[in-house]
């Protein structure tokens, strides 16, 4: 009996582990798994636009500001792209420009005579036209380095006189020419065009050149070998230093209203902006030379959900240039900021340690600052510039 108690026993220890092994390999190390949920595929109209599908679920972090996406975005991001920084222009006659709002961060700072100019840099939202592109600058490469490995840059020519102003020859120093640097100048038709009747009237020749985010992506991939990953397989993601995130504050504990105004140069009110809190969206939108400022994509207003005002100290290169136009900001090092997200205004400090390093937030009790999930708009200011909180 004793014999036959065994024998039962370890025939039904037996068909468990049969049984057990069965069930393992149907369900964790089979495709079979992942049948009952797969992640649909984004949809693409006759013009070639990319659509999601906007009732899925918005659980998906974009790394660069933080905003909820679905699991079918993320996918489409992390398969395509790696982060794209496009300048735009924001003289008078150009606006309204294409693009700044598919944009997950944007830094705004003076590129000549009070006038600024964007580094507008997209990786997670749907391609789009955007424009129009202008020059580089110097700073401008600053920021842009701080997206990881090897992050493109696109622009139409650039700051070249010798000296420190020399955007050009920086780019060639820091090894982007031909390879993550995406001047139009080495590239041309058709990723880039000249649309001179786009405002609906003629404009002049600077204010005329525009690409596509999916036009540069795919220019990126097949010609320089550069996607999510470079051609030895190295991400751009290994050394990105995310910012830290939070949601949006409860509508109750919002306060009525906000009203930020920013002076880069006090010289000129065409280019005073201002943002203004919306306590529904909890985010501020935007003003510009006293006018709504509007992307001609969508006829939307410019908005954004955190505003960062950075102060640094701003120079003449003196590179022998006409009229001693170029300029130079002290990008690395630390300086005084305010913040401003949710309806309120955070005294801080700004610091960032090299080229390649993040530009690190802090509070007055020195705690790194968390940004509300959205859009961040950095505007770089003089030291004199003006900040004005009704």
């Amino acid at each position: 009996m004793n014999n036959k108690k065994v024998i039962i026993i370890a025939l039904f220890i037996f068909v468990y582990l049969i049984s057990s092994g069965i069930s393992y390999f149907l369900f964790s190390s089979s495709p079979l798994r992942n049948v009952a949920s797969p992640i649909p595929s984004p949809t693409t109209t006759k013009n070639g636009q990319i659509v999601f599908d906007e009732t899925l679920p918005k659980t998906e972090p974009c790394p660069l500001n933080g905003a909820l996406y679905s699991k079918q975005q993320r996918s489409w991001w992390e398969k395509s792209n790696r982060p794209l920084g496009i300048m735009i222009e924001n003289h008078e006659n150009a606006r309204p420009q294409s693009g700044l709002t598919s944009a997950d961060v944007v830094y705004e700072v003076v590129a000549e005579g009070g006038i600024t100019r964007f580094l507008a840099v997209f990786y997670c939202k749907a391609p789009a036209q955007v424009g129009p592109v202008r020059s580089a600058r110097t700073y401008f490469l600053d920021f842009i380095s701080e997206y990881g490995s090897s992050p493109l840059y696109a622009h139409v020519g650039g700051a070249n006189t010798s000296g420190p102003a020399d955007a050009l020859g920086q780019i060639e120093e820091y090894g982007w020419a031909g390879y993550n640097d995406m001047n139009q100048f080495s590239i041309g038709f058709p990723t880039f065009w000249r649309d001179y009747n786009r405002l609906g009237h003629a404009t002049a020749t600077e204010h005329t050149m525009y690409s596509t985010t999916d036009k540069l992506w795919k220019f990126a991939k097949e010609e320089r070998k550069l996607s999510v990953e470079d051609e030895d397989g190295v991400k751009w993601s290994e050394d990105f230093r995310e910012y830290q995130f939070k949601d949006d504050p409860s509508s109750s504990s919002r306060p009525a209203a906000q009203k930020v105004h920013l002076e880069f140069w006090s010289s000129d009110q065409r280019y005073f902006v201002d943002w203004t809190y919306d306590k529904a969206s909890n985010s501020y939108k935007r003003t510009n030379g006293g006018a709504p400022h509007i992307d001609k994509n969508n006829s939307k207003q410019l908005s954004a959900k955190n505003i960062v005002v950075l102060f640094m100290r701003e120079s003449n290169a003196n590179d022998g240039y006409e009229n001693n136009v170029h300029l130079l900001y002290r990008t690395e090092g630390s300086g005084k900021a305010v913040v401003f997200q949710d309806g309120k205004e955070i005294k801080a400090t700004w610091s960032k340690d090299e080229r390649e390093a993040k530009t690190i937030l802090k509070d007055s009790d020195g705690n790194e600052i968390k940004f509300t999930r959205g859009t961040i708009w950095f505007s770089i200011l003089p030291i004199d510039g003006v900040v004005e909180v009704k």
